[in-house]
């Protein structure tokens, strides 16, 4: 099956093309096609090429660096970028708390975060999980509480991806424990150089560190930084997981990945078991692109689709299954290295371990499958 865009969305798509290809860094590009660990300063030096051009946080209003783009042409852009290997913008920045201060910010905090978020002149972490508020996010123990004009904030974040990075930290926290435990939450903008902040790595199962620990013990946070309203965090949380689940089915990159793996395990395409298994992965793929562009087909208004929640399960599903046949096709070459080794000599087997054991997590972040398929049976069977 061959699909046709118009000549204007034909036009649009080389557009991106030819920019992604030619304005990154070609080293950049590198790194993510061969799959090696981008620096701070790669992230960084991406975003603001893609800022520059106003390509960064096309989804965000046009006053805010936004563009007025169809859904179809934001789908061309993301997918774009995968191929050509460019980072996708910061989704702590550009897909969470940018479009949570547009639409629940004060006009204060749109002028003092939302250029610097979209520039990434600030990077952002995460503040939401806790070791007993997973997947049952409501349950968060991190209180604030009003001293004067300031919050004083106590506890434990977890699973803070790249917090050894980030500049500011955007947090849920219980302010009212006296109420339904969802009614009880705010959302708190934090300086985590402030007095009291605390990052804690944590080593993965492939030997990176990719996330923390984030402690809060009495930090004072000036009122002005609490998002919308006391106890408007859930609300706020529900709009901004919706965002994060829209785009999380990486097919432009598992394309790429599964046909850079034909190429480096080519010898090996005669076993006609392989073949097959690539032939299916391919197929899976194309049904997973069309899927994608129905979503975007159905989702003109802006709100994500319920149907997205198809596209974050089989997504995480089909780039784990690309992991597990560059494992299987790497064999025993696969087994002396690192997470964070990006030498030379590190080829494309020795990193098929490391991957494989990564993207284990991406069938838990942005709601776990178990409950994606729990929001498929109620919003789209009905069961």
């Amino acid at each position: 099956m061959q699909l046709e865009l118009s000549p204007t969305d034909a036009d649009f798509r080389m557009r991106m093309r030819e920019f992604f290809t030619s304005q990154v860094p070609q080293e950049i590009r590198d790194t993510v096609l061969e799959g090696r660990h981008l620096t701070h300063d790669q992230i960084v030096e991406s975003q603001r090429v893609l800022n520059a051009e106003g390509l960064a946080v096309p989804h965000w209003p046009t006053e805010w660096g936004g563009q007025d783009w169809t859904e179809l042409q934001r789908h061309l852009w993301h997918e774009e970028m995968q191929r050509a290997g460019v980072p996708l913008p910061l989704a702590f920045n550009a897909s969470m708390i940018g479009p949570v201060l547009a639409q629940f910010g004060s006009q204060e905090q749109k002028k003092r975060f939302l250029p610097a978020t979209a520039n990434l002149d600030i990077w952002w972490s995460q503040g939401f999980s806790e070791p007993d508020a997973g997947s049952d996010l409501a349950s968060l123990r991190t209180s604030a509480v009003r001293d004067g004009d300031d919050w004083v904030v106590n506890g434990q974040k977890t699973w803070t991806t790249l917090g050894q990075y980030g500049d500011w930290i955007f947090t849920l926290v219980r302010t009212d424990p006296e109420v339904k435990k969802q009614a009880g939450i705010s959302m708190l903008l934090i300086d985590m150089t402030s007095p009291g902040v605390e990052v804690r790595p944590i080593e993965l199962i492939d030997g990176g560190h990719e996330v923390n620990e984030v402690w809060f013990s009495d930090v004072r946070v000036p009122g002005d930084l609490l998002v919308g309203e006391p106890g408007q965090g859930w609300t706020i949380a529900k709009f901004l997981l919706g965002n994060e689940r829209v785009g999380v089915a990486p097919v432009g990159a598992t394309k790429r990945a599964l046909a850079r793996l034909k190429v480096e395990a080519a010898d090996q395409l005669d076993d006609p078991l392989v073949r097959a298994r690539v032939a299916e992965l391919e197929n899976d793929l194309l049904a997973l692109e069309l899927t994608a562009l129905r979503v975007v087909a159905h989702s003109s208004d802006g709100a994500p689709h319920p149907a997205s929640s198809i596209l974050k399960l089989r997504g995480s599903e089909l780039q784990q299954a690309v992991s597990e046949l560059a494992l299987d096709l790497a064999g025993p070459a696969s087994l002396a290295a690192r997470a964070d080794d990006d030498s030379p000599q590190a080829g494309w087997a020795r990193r098929a371990a490391p991957t494989y054991l990564n993207l284990r997590k991406a069938s838990i972040y942005g709601g776990s499958n178990e409950v994606q398929r729990q929001i498929i049976s109620r919003t789209i069977l009905g069961l």
